[in-house]
């Protein structure tokens, strides 16, 4: 993980060990040599000395990344709730339930769950129209019911679907679909979680549903808007240790509610909450995947591409200030001023006269 603002002190601090050795130098000739230009001419080391450790000076993007905590959870979860009445069924918690499948059952009467993106909001029933009526028709018709249009009126016709439809789930035949009678997802759901128990009284929280789809989900303070973007590369780190490549699918201002009876937190906490999807869906998925854990996301907080970089070690910290690097040349090595940019991964940012891609440079053995 790269340095937060300050991290030049630590990398300066991480190079001190070169302000004794630079004063030496300036003390055994670094003087003289400043008629060769800035004091950084060739050197030839002692006969017999051990040959430094040297890299080499690369040009390439250098990305610095911030971590943040993160949660592994699934998508679009649910809660499910009915009027009144008794509990008389529930799922089993883990089980997917697919279209046209019962997710509870109050006074035996059950809740199907049917795929759509509209809610259902209202009785639909014959003389009816709408782009919710469309959306019923279409689950008939993928349920085999037949003898009807699929289009936005709610015709006698599909009034004679609804009623076979009805027949199959052993409730009564009225050809009018209730809105607390069906529930629409996008997709088969998980019961995620039981939140009452059969016998219960129904009026509350009964069933958590959510997409099979896991995510990570990350909140943020708003004042990293700038790396929180929909569309960024992201890398995730599970709790095993595996590393993930994901993309930050949106991102959305949320208010997180405040502990209650805390005075000045009442009103909750603003933040940027992130959605972050693995590149590859069945790394988070698999029948031994936990509903839910803790993960760890790198954003990219700042960037430089094709700049020329070395090893935040290679650094010397000059006793008249600034940085040096010791590049290697024919015979010798030579110090080199540059100027230092982005920290990131281990390697720093730096421009000097004289420095290309494919120098070597010392850095400590």
């Amino acid at each position: 993980m790269s340095p937060r603002p300050g991290g030049r002190a630590t990398v300066a601090r991480r190079a001190g060990w070169a302000v004794l050795g630079a004063a030496t130098l300036a003390g055994l000739g670094l003087v003289a040599a400043a008629a060769d230009g800035f004091g950084f001419g060739p050197s030839d080391g002692p006969v017999g000395a051990v040959a430094p450790a040297t890299t080499e000076v690369t040009r390439q993007d250098l990305v610095a990344t911030t971590e943040e905590p993160g949660e592994v959870g699934l998508v679009g979860r649910r809660t499910l709730r009915a009027a009144s009445g008794v509990v008389t069924w529930l799922p089993v918690a883990g089980a997917v339930v697919g279209r046209g499948e019962q997710l509870y059952r109050v006074d035996e009467v059950p809740t199907v769950l049917l795929l759509g993106d509209l809610p259902a909001y209202r009785t639909l029933q014959e003389g009816v129209s709408g782009p919710d009526v469309r959306q019923l028709e279409e689950n008939l018709a993928a349920l085999g019911r037949t003898g009807f249009d699929v289009d936005d009126r709610f015709t006698s016709a599909t009034a004679v679907a609804v009623r076979a439809w009805q027949a199959d789930l052993g409730v009564a035949r009225t050809g009018v679909v209730e809105p607390g009678v069906v529930h629409y997802a996008p997709d088969a759901v998980l019961v995620a979680d039981l939140v009452a128990e059969v016998g219960d009284d129904a009026a509350g929280d009964l069933v958590v549903v959510a997409g099979q789809e896991r995510v990570v989900t990350v909140d943020l303070d708003p004042r990293d808007a700038r790396f929180a973007v929909a569309g960024a590369t992201v890398s995730v780190t599970l709790p095993d240790g595996s590393v993930l490549p994901a993309t930050v699918a949106r991102v959305e201002t949320v208010v997180v509610p405040g502990p209650p009876g805390v005075a000045g937190e009442e009103d909750g906490t603003t933040v940027l909450r992130a959605t972050v999807t693995p590149d590859d869906p069945a790394a988070l998925a698999g029948d031994d995947a936990p509903v839910a854990s803790t993960a760890r996301v790198a954003f990219a907080a700042d960037r430089r591409d094709d700049v020329l970089t070395v090893p935040v070690a290679a650094l010397l910290a000059l006793a008249e200030g600034g940085y040096a690097v010791e590049r290697v040349d024919d015979g010798g090595t030579a110090l080199v001023a540059v100027e230092t940019g982005l920290f990131a991964d281990g390697r720093v940012e730096v421009s000097g006269a004289g420095l290309a891609a494919g120098d070597r440079v010392v850095v400590p053995g």
